[in-house]
């Protein structure tokens, strides 16, 4: 079956598929409609799970993890300050090796008050032990649901995920989903069965104080997961693919084997640099893209793979990690330190600003005319930087 959703409604309607046994909410614009549905879905008895109103953002995860500890699959959406409030206890839920999944949708923080979309949100939260992807479109949204439970759940991972969807380009647009059969969906996402979980008929209290004995040890650990994700991460997305027709990988590239410039991307962005590079390759350009699906664990080996042959690449950005440059372009700056290609850092669509197609056939211009560059802004008003 296929519906026309929008993102937000694309991740509810993922969550209630996967059979999330409790639903923790609290509204912040443009996630809302989110646990909108969430609560419909659940009072309509779609979906036979505790929905719990809370009073923050701190709360709803605290709700999570509290009901994740006990043996539930849960879910929760956020965005922007939301998740910045939620920022303590992302690392309690990732250090309790609990696998939930969050929505979160992208949106510029503040001040100036913005609610349009910017990453900034969710690459604030890099080193808090969470998983990190980053959706093109509605479908990918809705897939990476499913698959983030099995993913996170999975015995030799055991971590938490932040689903990504850039807000309004996604949140609040509508595309076709392909929606699939429950009973298919239930197989190859069976119910939640932790080895370990707090009894709630048999109560006890934990002290979570560690001395530096063992804290060392528990954060090898949590690093030691996320290096497997990777191979988890493959192997469930060529699982989807057999069973739903799509499959999915920590990166995706899009006319790389001969491209002598390739601009790497994420979110959205990825979607319209897909149709530049085919505008530019009708004029005879060996453009490239390459989409960055996975920010956490960081797909270095496959970055590396599939630029190894290219001569010049430049990285979009809808972040900024302010007195440096882009977030995924110093990443990618020290994956390539070995390689050594010539690489351009462009900055673009922060708070929403819309980037086109336009935009990316000037960055590709601009690698051609210039030499390399760690910062670049990209359509600044008033003749600041590089206003074209």
């Amino acid at each position: 079956m296929k519906k026309v959703l929008t993102g937000n409604f694309a991740a509810a309607y993922g969550a209630a598929a996967a059979r999330v046994n409790v639903v923790s909410a609290y509204p912040i614009t443009p996630q809302t409609t989110v646990v909108e549905i969430m609560s419909e879905i659940v009072a309509n008895g779609e979906l036979d799970a505790e929905f719990i109103k809370v009073e923050s953002e701190h709360s709803a995860l605290a709700s999570c993890i509290g009901a994740q500890a006990a043996g539930a699959r849960t879910f929760t959406a956020t965005s922007s300050q939301g998740l910045a409030l939620m920022h303590e206890l992302l690392h309690w839920a990732a250090r309790g090796r609990l696998p939930i999944v969050i929505a979160n949708i992208n949106r510029a923080m503040a001040p100036g008050w913005s609610i349009w979309a910017d990453v900034t949100d969710s690459i604030a939260q890099r080193d808090t032990g969470w998983m990190q992807m980053y959706c093109e479109n509605n479908q990918e949204v809705f897939d990476t649901i499913l698959m983030s439970y099995k993913i996170c759940e999975n015995k030799q991972v055991l971590l938490p995920t932040l689903v990504n969807l850039d807000a309004f380009f996604l949140s609040h647009t509508s595309q076709v989903v392909d929606m699939h059969d429950q009973a298919i969906i239930d197989g190859f996402l069976p119910e939640y069965e932790p080895e370990l979980k707090l009894d709630v008929h048999d109560p006890h209290s934990f002290g979570a104080l560690t001395s530096p004995e063992y804290y060392y040890e528990f954060s090898y650990k949590m690093h030691e997961a996320q290096m497997r994700a990777k191979t988890v991460i493959r192997e469930v997305g060529e699982e989807f693919g057999r069973v739903f027709g799509r499959s999915y990988d920590l990166v995706e590239p899009y006319q790389c084997e001969d491209a002598e410039l390739i601009l790497i991307n994420y979110g959205t962005i990825a979607g319209t640099a897909k149709e530049a590079v085919d505008v530019m390759r009708e004029r005879g350009l060996k453009v490239g893209s390459l989409k960055i699906r996975y920010f956490r664990p960081f797909p270095e080996e496959d970055i590396r793979h599939h630029l190894k042959h290219a001569k010049k690449v430049g990285v979009i950005d809808r972040a900024i990690s302010f007195g440096h440059a882009g977030p995924f372009f110093t990443e990618i700056k020290a994956a390539m330190s070995q390689d050594n290609p010539p690489l351009y850092g462009f900055i673009a669509g922060l708070g929403g600003r819309d980037v086109s197609l336009h935009d990316i056939e000037f960055m590709t211009a601009y690698m051609q005319k210039h030499e390399p560059e760690d910062l670049i802004w990209i359509g600044l008003r008033n003749g600041q930087g590089e206003n074209h």
